[in-house]
This record gives structure tokens, C-alpha cells and sequence, in this order.
């Protein structure tokens, strides 16, 4: 009987955990920038992936900085997933968390890449981070106001079910198509080279203007206890997959820039 209340009590904590640390874009959203990135990578960039994740895909490590968010040890990674600034302040402007932000992290993930001093499993460690990261840095809510924590505390409801403002766009608006990640990946907008080319030139800091402005725009048509459905749906997911594409597409960029700096140039 003990054995079984054990069991019992395992499971729960295993479900609360998952809620509690739902992943940034949803397993699908980050699976599909991990497979758009992959593609745009150089031969030389994907022989450095390669050796350093040991085979493994872009698209499989992509949810590694969520999945090790429930081992304590990697507490102080917390802050690093994103930025919160009020809504008419630039990041350059922004008082700094002491704690890091998404956009050192990227930096400092970058910093080790670039080390030749750095062991392999740091290395590993950090490109799985980065990959993560710029992931998150393109769902629009991680740029999201410090007053309600990144639309956390914004409440809605989704369909019949509740949920929040930083949920809804970093898992049901992506889980409601219903898609795989490769189905959706193989159905993000098609563009012009001179687009793509434009979008991947951009800086990390034009990265969370836009994400910021997008977020302003969402907060003005999302208030607090909306009850949301297919018109939303409508009205937003193309913008998710745009954002999606640009994720993808600049972590191409600056994994080429990385490891094969001369063709990136």
C-alpha cells in the first residue's frame, strides 16, 4: 500500500512539474526552428553540430534547456529564457537583471562557442542553450512587460479552457493546428532569398524589437479574461509562423557565423 501512495504521489509531482515548466514555444514550435535551421546550416557548420551533439539533431536538443528546468542545479538559468521591460522601454534602456537575461545568455553561449580553450561538453552544453534560446527570443511574450510577467498573469480562456497570455502563445496557438513539427516546418511562408537574407543579417537586439513591438500589439487586442478561440486562431498564427521562420533561419546564421565564419561573411 505504501509502495502504491508512493507511486501516486511520484506521478502528481511529475504532472505539476510538467505544468509548471510548460516549454517555450511548445516541443513543436521548437522542434520546427531546431529542422528550418538545420537546413540552412554549411557543410562545415553541420560537421561542427555534428561532433559536438554526437548526431543529434537540431530539432531534438531544441527543448534541452526546458527539459532540465525541473533539476534544481540549473536554477540560475531561470532568467535566462527571457527579457521583461515596460512596454515603452528599449532594452538599452531597461534596468538589467543581475541574474542574466536572454539576450547575455545568447552572448555568453556564443562566447563559449567561439573559445578554443572550452571542452567539448561545454561546448555541447551551450550550443544545446543557444539553439533554445533563440528559439524563446522570437516568441513575442519573452519580451513581454515586467508587470505581469510576461503575460503570465494576463487569464483567458482558450477554447473552453483556461490558460494565460504567455501560454497561449508559447504552446495552444501551435498545438491547436495540430500539426507535427516537420508537417508545420514544411509549411511556414515562403519567402524571397533577398527577405530570408534581410532577416537573417538582423542583430539580436532587432530580434527583441521585434518581439517587443509584437508583444505591445498583442497585449491591445488580448484583455485580460478573453475568451479566445478560432478567431484568434485566425488572426495570429500566421505571425507565429513567421516568427517560427525567422527563429530558424537566423539560428542558421549565427551557428554559420560561429563555425564557419568565412562563408558567413
Amino acid at each position: 500500500m505504501r509502495k502504491q501512495s508512493i507511486t501516486i504521489v511520484l506521478f502528481f509531482l511529475t504532472t505539476f512539474s510538467q505544468q509548471v515548466f510548460a516549454e517555450d514555444w511548445g516541443k513543436t514550435g521548437h522542434r520546427v526552428i531546431g529542422k528550418i535551421a538545420q537546413e540552412h546550416l554549411t557543410p562545415k557548420t553541420t560537421a561542427a553540430v555534428d561532433a559536438l551533439l554526437d548526431g543529434m539533431s537540431l530539432a531534438f536538443v531544441s527543448t534541452y534547456a526546458d527539459e532540465i528546468r525541473s533539476d534544481s542545479r540549473y536554477d540560475y538559468l531561470n532568467s535566462w529564457h527571457y527579457v521583461n521591460m515596460d512596454e515603452d522601454t528599449r532594452y538599452s534602456e531597461a534596468k538589467k537583471n543581475p541574474d542574466g537575461d536572454i539576450i547575455t545568455a545568447m552572448d555568453d553561449c556564443i562566447e563559449v562557442l567561439k573559445n578554443p580553450n572550452k571542452t567539448k561538453a561545454d561546448k555541447a552544453f551551450y550550443l544545446k542553450l543557444l539553439v533554445h534560446f533563440i528559439g524563446d527570443i522570437h516568441q513575442p511574450m519573452h519580451a513581454g512587460r515586467k508587470a505581469d510577467k510576461g503575460g503570465n498573469d494576463i487569464k483567458l480562456t482558450w477554447f473552453g479552457e483556461p490558460t494565460n497570455l504567455h501560454r497561449l502563445w508559447d504552446t495552444d496557438l501551435i498545438e491547436h493546428y495540430n500539426m507535427s513539427y516537420t508537417e508545420l516546418a514544411a509549411h511556414l511562408p515562403k519567402r524571397s532569398a533577398e527577405k530570408n537574407e534581410n532577416c537573417m543579417n538582423a542583430t539580436r537586439l532587432e530580434w527583441v524589437h521585434e518581439s517587443q513591438d509584437l508583444a505591445n500589439t498583442i497585449y491591445a487586442n488580448t484583455p485580460m479574461h478573453a475568451s479566445l478561440g478560432y478567431v484568434y486562431h485566425y488572426q495570429y498564427f500566421d505571425k507565429v509562423r513567421v516568427r517560427l521562420l525567422d527563429a530558424g533561419l537566423r539560428l542558421a546564421a549565427t551557428l554559420n557565423a560561429i563555425f564557419d565564419p568565412a562563408d558567413a561573411s
